[in-house]
């Protein structure tokens, strides 16, 4: 349990290394504020080294203390793992074809399926299918409007008109 414990602190110090070769591409001219563009990548590779280190530190001295009991199942449960996947691939594979709403409900009702079915309580019924896609598009359009009308960021969409 010790080496999986340092090993995870390694591993965050290895990926604070990672943005930080990351962070020296990216242009450091000042911009408004005078901040500029490498500012945040920065940050973030400071605060993961340093969570690194305490992680690294707190695994040799006798391993990270109070931690709960593991909860759940021994093991994952995979086809929700594989219904939860697959939203999230066919919502990024399908995002521009079908636009923004249509590909996020989408993903949330093949992610609804994955949860459910870890709980015990898949439904594969018409019904349900059509609840779950109503909770979507209920989720998805304010999203989609809020980013399109009120923060004018282009997100695809299904028409040219900016509303579906």
């Amino acid at each position: 349990m010790k080496l999986a414990q340092t090993l995870i602190g390694v591993g965050t110090i290895v990926l604070a290394i990672g943005m930080a070769i990351g962070a020296r591409t990216i242009s450091s001219e000042a911009g408004y504020g005078g901040v500029g563009p490498n500012f945040v990548p920065w940050v973030v590779a400071g605060v993961l080294a340093i969570c690194g280190a305490f992680l690294t530190w707190e695994s040799l001295s006798g391993g990270f203390r109070q931690m709960d009991e593991e909860a759940g199942d021994e093991k994952g449960y995979w086809p929700g793992f594989l219904w939860v996947s697959a939203g999230m691939l066919l919502n990024a594979a399908l995002i521009t074809t079908i636009g923004f709403i249509l590909s996020c409900t989408l993903c949330f009702v093949l992610a609804v399926r994955g949860y459910k079915g870890s709980q015990g309580a898949s439904d594969f019924s018409p019904r349900a299918f059509a609840k779950d896609a109503l909770v979507g598009v209920c989720i998805a359009a304010p999203v989609y409007w809020m980013f399109t009308k009120l923060l004018a960021i282009n997100l695809p969409g299904l028409t040219s008109t900016g509303w579906f």
